[in-house]
């Protein structure tokens, strides 16, 4: 006798073994309602988040790129925890001992001898481009 479960009894198991045969080895959906069948999916073609799909532009403000925008974001994550206004001494320092890789570090170091106020100066200075107001 296989393996049955004691929560009901074997005469109630083997009425819900009955019951439950079709969804069991049916081969297709076994709900009523369409909205509660899972959604399909395809295999084909996966979604690479790293190539453009779109727009150059799409999902970045205007006056910058897609890629001054994933630059920018890099950037600011190694420079978190800065205090600004900042000095580029001060940039290489945290960036350095936060682990950054040496290119990055190597950047800092081209930057001109200025305070710098926040990280869209320093981006923009590096290069990254300005976002332009909306507003």
């Amino acid at each position: 006798m296989p393996d049955k479960s004691d929560k009901y009894g074997a005469k109630l198991d083997e009425q819900i073994e009955r019951e439950t045969q079709g969804m069991v080895s049916g081969g297709h959906p076994t709900h009523a309602q369409e909205f509660k069948e899972t959604e399909p999916f395809s295999a084909d073609d996966p979604d690479d988040p790293t190539t453009a799909s779109a727009d150059a532009r799409e999902g970045s403000p205007p006056g910058m790129s897609a890629q001054d925008v994933e630059g920018r974001s890099a950037l600011a994550r190694m420079l978190t925890g800065v205090r600004y206004p900042a000095r580029p001494n001060e940039l290489v320092r945290h960036a350095a001992e936060g682990g950054a890789p040496d290119g990055a570090v190597e950047e800092l170091r081209t930057l001109p001898k200025r305070e710098y106020e926040n990280v869209a100066d320093v981006a923009e200075e590096l290069g990254y481009g300005r976002e332009e107001r909306r507003y």
